[in-house]
């Protein structure tokens, strides 16, 4: 198995400059690691490698996606990612265990949390709706993207209505957190519970906007029309 993820390093040290996206680095605050690659073609490799290996077992591929997570590099990380959301169908309980050691050791970065969080582990949220306790628990961790995770493994079924007091709670944890990625997590998440529960999500916004970080609010009523946008954006004196 490891001759799988050495060859997609070399595949992916291999890219001609066309396939690369200049200064990669402005797209983040803190270093990344990266070959800086367009997401197209990560995206294409792989797909062609799971090809290769999607009729191993789930464990075997879990331990590939682990190898490409440990190596820090963000392209690798959003292939292990991608992995991971097409086992969404074998996936277990316990699995939830191997997603937070995951983004406890290997996630640095907003894309490697998102690309992770945003479908292999809101697929399993929707499979395991019971284990939305977990993500409670990792909204008070002290590490910043088990905070974030807390947030947008909820986007999806945000966007469909699903878990809202869950939404509201998880929100209630993360709300005057001082970490910005955090802030704009929670902010994300609300912004799409509001596509479906929007004068909801206002009233929760009204309710709190006064303790109300002005990142998360900002995101938070980004979909909504002018004049709540305006009512949620003015100053209680």
């Amino acid at each position: 198995m490891e001759r799988i993820t050495e060859a997609i390093r070399d595949e992916l040290r291999s890219f001609p400059d066309e396939e690369k996206t200049p200064d990669f680095q402005r797209f983040f605050k803190e270093e990344v690691k990266c070959y800086g690659l367009k997401t197209a073609p990560v995206t294409k490799l792989g797909r062609r490698y799971w090809a290769k290996i999607e009729d191993l077992e789930k464990d075997e591929i879990f331990a590939l996606c682990e190898d490409l997570f440990s190596s820090g590099y963000t392209e690798e990380a959003f292939i292990a990612a991608n992995w991971a959301e097409k086992l969404s169908g074998r996936f277990d309980e316990e699995d939830i265990e191997t997603f937070r050691k995951w983004i406890d050791l290997y996630i640095d970065n907003w894309a490697k949390c998102d690309t992770l969080c945003n479908h292999a582990v809101g697929d399993y949220i929707m499979k395991f709706p019971d284990r939305i306790f977990d993500l409670k628990e990792w909204a008070k961790s002290k590490n910043r993207w088990l905070r974030r995770a807390a947030a947008v493994s909820l986007i999806v079924p945000a966007k469909k209505g699903k878990f809202l007091d869950d939404i509201f709670e998880i929100s209630d944890i993360l709300f005057e957190d001082g970490d910005d990625m955090v802030q704009k997590g929670y902010g994300w998440l609300l912004k799409d519970a509001s596509i479906t529960r929007m004068n909801d999500v206002f009233e929760y916004v009204i309710k709190n906007k006064k303790r109300m970080p002005r990142t998360a609010l900002r995101y938070a009523i980004e979909r909504m029309p002018g004049e709540m946008r305006a009512e949620a954006m003015k100053k209680d004196w």
